[in-house]
This record gives structure tokens, C-alpha cells and sequence, in this order.
């Protein structure tokens, strides 16, 4: 037998939701042994299973890289021991061997106490610091602050898809779109309004093709019934609805007859200059010059908006945060306290942020394109359920259900 080994454990609906066999994968990738030492199957659908696996490996190293991944799929050391920590050598930098977080809800132990990790978010590091321990990423990490390194005295939580407790289990199968469209919308409504019911925010990401598909004033609609309480975005959502707003195009093309118009190509960049002359969208609104759109529903309804940018963008828009990280930075600020979100036509905000949320969130992505919602999922947002559509049909139908025309 190898001369390195760990003794782990794991509770809950381990087998419904094929964790146990993931945890068994993981363990066969890694080239390391096993032996179950003991698996109690749920009596009920109800009843949580538990199972306790001895493994090893020949290379200490190896080990620990192992115990690191299976603690990211809900698995606990029998004897957890105190949280290894370590200061950091420098700004932004962390020491070696540091632990990367999950999203998913976790306790570190500190002098045989533990605390929970406030604002779980994956591919971080652990900070211990007055009491607390807190989620960071890298770029804020500051000199001297205590960095959890290692996998000692940690234990995560995994989600629990127990079979009767996801408003979304009748969707939890293979991203397809051969779904009842219908149902599925009237599923996302459900969970919208009771999040907003418990006084949480609806948080949604969205791209461009929300209003070259023509669903904006469906978006707008959602916006003054109190459906969207943040938006992340990039420079090009806002732009082409404010090309729609200005002269009715997306793009150039005519948003009521699907046709190019003449010099429409010009549109998004005198858009972009208007708001500039204005100074932001907001005095645009206020002066008079930006009366109807997405944008302009978000300034009168005191909608939280972060733009964050990109190499692609024209312009950009004044309200635009060109700089990557203040824009992670200012998203995150928004998170506390949102209890959904909707992710449409956008690949690689809704990946972004994805990365930031916690697994307690439950988000929809809905694409036209099934790579863009099995990414989410496959980058480590297992809260995530896929939604093959056309996003224009989607939420016209999704704001006829919520916030139906006078």
C-alpha cells in the first residue's frame, strides 16, 4: 500500500445526483488507490446517503492535489485539523501551495473553531484576518494578510440535489432544445417573482443580441414591472439599444421591418458620440436626449449597471469600465444579497460571471448556441441550467408571463 493515504467522508444525495461515481472519476484520473470503507445507502428518496473512502497515493504532493479536488466535490477529512496559514510575501502575490476556493459553501478551521468563509467564489484564496475568513482573489490580496494554504482544517458543503428540492430538477438533464418551452419559461417566472417575494435581487447578464433579436422593450417592460434589480453587460448591449433608442436600428438594421438601412452602419458610433457629448447615460437622460430603451429604463428605475469592456469595443460609452479588474471588482460589490440570475446571448459575461457567484445562487443561461450553456457548468457553475432558444421568443414570452402589455 502506498505510504501516503487520507481517510474522507461525504453526506447527502450522493448517489441521485451521480456525485459518488464523479468522486470515484476523480480518484481513477488521478492514478491513486481507493477502498470504501463504508457507503450507507438512503432508505427513502429523502434519507441522505454517506460514504467514507480511504485514498492514497505513493507521492505526498499528489495526495494533496487529490484531497483538494474531492473537497471541491463535497468530500471532508475524518480529522480536519487546524487551517494551515501563511502571509502573504507581497501584494498580489500568494505563497505556494495555497488553497483555491469553490464556490460552494465552506468553513475554515482556526484554533479549533471554525468560521465560515464569507462570500464563496471559485479560484480564490482564503483570508483569515479578525475573526474572519473571506474569499479573495489574487489581485487583492495585500502583503502580510493570512492566506490558507493547503487543504487542512477546511470542510466544503456540497449542494444538495436531494430529488424534491430544485425548482429546476425537471430540467436537469442533458442541455437539449427539445424542452417544453413554454414550461420552462413559466418555471424561470416562478423563481423570479419569489425572489423577489424574499426581498432578494434578480441579477441578470445579457449581450447584445437581446436587442438585435428585438427583445428589448421586453426587457424594458421587466425592468419598470421590478424584474431586474442589476445588469451586467458589456459596451455593446448599451450602445446598439441606444442606437434602437435614437434612430431604431441594431446594427443598422430597421428593428421593426429587419432591414438594412441606408448609412445604418454608422448608427452604434453617432450613438456612442451622442452619450459622449452628454457625458454618461444618465445626463443623457436627464437632458432630455435618451427617452426610451434598456438603458434609459435602468437609469429611471435606479437599476444597478456595470459595463465592463473589451479590446472590441467602439467608443467606448463613458459608463463603460475599461478596466478588467475594477469591473470584476465593481460586480462583485452588487452580489450580496442576489438570489437569482439570468444569463442570456452572451458567452463570456455570463462565464465571468458565473466565476463570481456562489453555488447557492441558482442562474439559467439561455442561448441559441448549446456550447454557451453547458460552458458554465463545465467551468464549475454546477448551479447552472441551460436553456437552448431564441432569446428574442424567450423573453418576450417570459415578460408576457410576468409583466404582460396593458
Amino acid at each position: 500500500m502506498p505510504a501516503h493515504a487520507e481517510t474522507l467522508e461525504i453526506h447527502g444525495h450522493i448517489i441521485d445526483s451521480m456525485l459518488f461515481t464523479r468522486i470515484l472519476d476523480q480518484v481513477l484520473e488521478a492514478r491513486a488507490g481507493y477502498e470504501i470503507e463504508r457507503f450507507d445507502v438512503g432508505r427513502t428518496p429523502v434519507d441522505p446517503s454517506y460514504a467514507r473512502l480511504l485514498v492514497s497515493a505513493d507521492d505526498p504532493a499528489r495526495l494533496e492535489e487529490l484531497v483538494q479536488s474531492l473537497m471541491g466535490l463535497g468530500m471532508q477529512r475524518i480529522h480536519p485539523g487546524d487551517a494551515v496559514l501563511v502571509p502573504a510575501e507581497m501584494d498580489g502575490v500568494l505563497p505556494d501551495g495555497f488553497y483555491s476556493s469553490t464556490n460552494l459553501e465552506t468553513e475554515v478551521r482556526v484554533d479549533g473553531a471554525w468560521l465560515a468563509v464569507e462570500n464563496p467564489e471559485m479560484d480564490c484564496s482564503i483570508v483569515v484576518g479578525d475573526g474572519r475568513a473571506r474569499t479573495v482573489p489574487m489581485s487583492d490580496v495585500r502583503k502580510g494578510e493570512q492566506v490558507v494554504v493547503g487543504s487542512q482544517g477546511l470542510r466544503v458543503r456540497p449542494r444538495d440535489r436531494g430529488r424534491t428540492g430544485e425548482v429546476f430538477e425537471f430540467m436537469s438533464s442533458q442541455v437539449s432544445s427539445e424542452k417544453p418551452q413554454g414550461l420552462i419559461v413559466r418555471k424561470v417566472a416562478a423563481v423570479m417573482r419569489a425572489t423577489r417575494e424574499r426581498g432578494e435581487k434578480n441579477l441578470w447578464v445579457a449581450g447584445p443580441a437581446v436587442v438585435h433579436t428585438g427583445a428589448g422593450p421586453a426587457v424594458t417592460r421587466l425592468i419598470e414591472a421590478g424584474y431586474v434589480d442589476v445588469l451586467f453587460a458589456g459596451n455593446a448591449l448599451a450602445t446598439h439599444d441606444i442606437e434602437g433608442a435614437l434612430w431604431g436600428t441594431s446594427l443598422g438594421v430597421n428593428l421593426l421591418e429587419g432591414i438594412g438601412v441606408e448609412h445604418g452602419h454608422e448608427h452604434h458610433i453617432r450613438a456612442l458620440n451622442t452619450i459622449r457629448r452628454c457625458g454618461s447615460i444618465a445626463k443623457a437622460v436627464e437632458q432630455g436626449v435618451l427617452t426610451s430603451g434598456i438603458m434609459h429604463a435602468c437609469v429611471v428605475h435606479g437599476v444597478d449597471v456595470v459595463l465592463g469592456g473589451s479590446v472590441r469595443d467602439d467608443g467606448p460609452l463613458p459608463d463603460t469600465v475599461t478596466d478588467v479588474i475594477e469591473a470584476q471588482r465593481q460586480m462583485r460589490s452588487l452580489l450580496p444579497g442576489v438570489g437569482h440570475a439570468l444569463m442570456v446571448a452572451t458567452m463570456l459575461h455570463s462565464i465571468a460571471v458565473g466565476n463570481l457567484l456562489p453555488a447557492s445562487v441558482p442562474l439559467v443561461c439561455v442561448d441559441i448556441n448549446p456550447a454557451t450553456v453547458t460552458k458554465l457548468a463545465d467551468r464549475g457553475s454546477t448551479q447552472a441550467t441551460g436553456v437552448v432558444t431564441d432569446v428574442g421568443l424567450f423573453l418576450g414570452a417570459l415578460a408576457d408571463e410576468l409583466a404582460p402589455a396593458g
